[in-house]
């Protein structure tokens, strides 16, 4: 090969690596690809092309010329292999199912988003664990993990660092971040997550200007920046909600993050929980020592009992209802912290924190110096990322509904859609300015991928492709 077609076989290699959405919510999870995007997005807008799809709650994983879901039929756990260009599968294959986790209904079996690094991709499913698989469907490896006890099911996605697949299992057995060779699927080390309950926040990763790369993992409660070398915890920070699930924004060395468990979690309507003592003294009405449903003290401790029993004996020993104490007593919020330091830096690295209209599900988005939140109930607010101060908050097109997907970003616009099938794009601002609203006749849970001048959504029945016409 002669230097111009080796510099020119370069350059391509390059433009197509940044024209990739290779893992959940895109380039370290961003939510943000910028290239040129239609202003409307709908069944009959700017559609480059559609296909059926399997069901799953996966988002769309794009690398090289190739489109990257899992999905589930009947029994079937699937990893499909899409062209990039026209949507034609190009191959399908079967992972083992040896069990069936409990499920959320807002959750499937097929909710993690694969990897994919131009050459291989890789895969997780809470049935079994994680699985590599070359550029054909050749299966390069699989890794069991689990079982799992997660009252949502398990839906945190597998990341890349260098050499690595980064994933965190949150749940009630014995939460932990594992890393596993990209080459041979074998463990390189293993963290446990003494604190995390449930949830399944996506990790980032963060690279400081010296040392190891870091691995940001929230959690029930708190949040670990772990060296992605040995799995060392070199700073935490309290103060989180007891549910993870958003993934977190990075801004050079600035992070922001949101979590939520209850409207009772709110500051100011929280109510306290008795200790197990006391409670013990009251109601164990048959003296063993526990707490079951018909003992409960009171509505709420029953309508919380299949989140509190943990290991889903049907009674709340004193660690089970320790935890639910402590549950009760955290905060939802959004908040910003700066990296720096070492240990605890709960306080120290702590720029500001809001507590209204916080989402479950929904992660936020940075895009040209505006952080963008839609709560479930469909209320978006804009802030100054720099110190919190809300630009606007307002129910977005002034009409309640529910939101799983997180929003997205690019060419100066903002992509967020609804569960009931609207997508919204506004012009990017602190203003909220909606620039078209269209609705599709079908449920989207799964966040839009933007790359190389096409945003792709899955809804509950489909795959389509949107892009500006030519």
């Amino acid at each position: 090969m002669n230097k111009t077609l080796a510099a020119a076989f370069v350059l391509g290699a390059l433009a197509a690596s940044a024209a990739d959405w290779p893992s959940f919510r895109g380039p370290n999870g961003t939510g943000v690809a910028e290239t040129p995007l239609p202003s409307e997005i709908g069944p009959d807008k700017n559609v480059v092309w559609k296909i059926d799809f399997p069901p799953g709650h996966s988002s769309p994983s794009i690398s090289g010329n190739r489109i990257f879901m899992t999905a589930y039929e009947g029994d079937k756990l699937l990893t499909v292999a899409l062209d990039r260009a026209t949507g034609k599968e190009i191959w399908r294959v079967e992972a083992p199912r040896p069990r069936k986790e409990i499920y959320d209904k807002r959750n499937s079996p097929a909710s993690p988003t694969p990897a994919a690094d131009g050459k291989n991709v890789f895969v997780f499913f809470g049935d079994y664990g994680m699985l590599a698989y070359d550029w054909n469907g050749k299966e390069l490896w699989r890794t069991p993990l689990g079982p799992f006890n997660n009252v949502y099911g398990m839906g945190a996605s597998p990341v890349l660092v260098d050499d690595k697949v980064i994933l965190v299992c949150d749940h009630s057995g014995g939460s932990f971040v594992i890393a596993l060779s990209k080459a041979t699927g074998k463990q390189l080390w293993k963290r446990p997550r003494a604190e995390a309950l449930t949830g399944h926040s996506t990790p980032v990763i963060y690279r400081p200007k010296t040392g190891n790369p870091l691995i940001i993992a929230p959690g029930s409660f708190r949040m670990d920046a772990y060296d992605a070398t040995n799995g060392e915890s070199i700073f935490w920070v309290y103060g989180l909600a007891s549910e993870m699930k958003s993934i977190p924004v990075l801004d050079g060395d600035k992070l922001y993050i949101n979590g939520f468990n209850t409207p009772e979690n709110d500051p100011g309507k929280q109510v306290p929980v008795a200790p197990f003592e006391e409670v013990l003294k009251q109601w164990d009405k048959n003296g063993d020592g526990k707490i079951s449903v018909d003992e409960s003290p009171d509505k709420r401790t029953k309508d919380y009992f299949p989140y509190t029993d943990l290991n889903r004996d049907g009674f709340l020993d004193k660690e089970e209802w320790d935890k639910f104490r402590a549950v009760m007593a955290a905060e939802n919020g959004l908040l910003a912290y700066k990296m720096t330091g070492k240990g605890d830096i709960s306080q120290s690295g702590l720029m500001w924190k809001y507590h209204k209209a916080i989402p479950q599900l929904p992660s936020t988005v940075l895009y040209k110096g505006v952080l963008y939140m839609i709560s479930d109930a469909g209320v978006l607010s804009t802030f100054d990322p720099a110190n919190g101060t809300v630009h606007k908050q307002a129910r977005l097109r002034g009409v309640s509904d529910r939101y799983y997907a997180s929003p997205v970003a690019s060419d100066g616009k903002v992509f967020i859609a609804s569960l009931s099938g609207t997508m919204t794009v506004l012009k990017a601002g602190p203003d909220q300015e909606v620039l078209s609203a269209n609705k599709f006749e079908d449920e989207i849970y799964a966040t839009p991928a933007i790359a190389d001048g096409h945003l792709y959504l899955r809804t509950r029945t489909a795959l389509y492709c949107f892009g500006n016409k030519k």
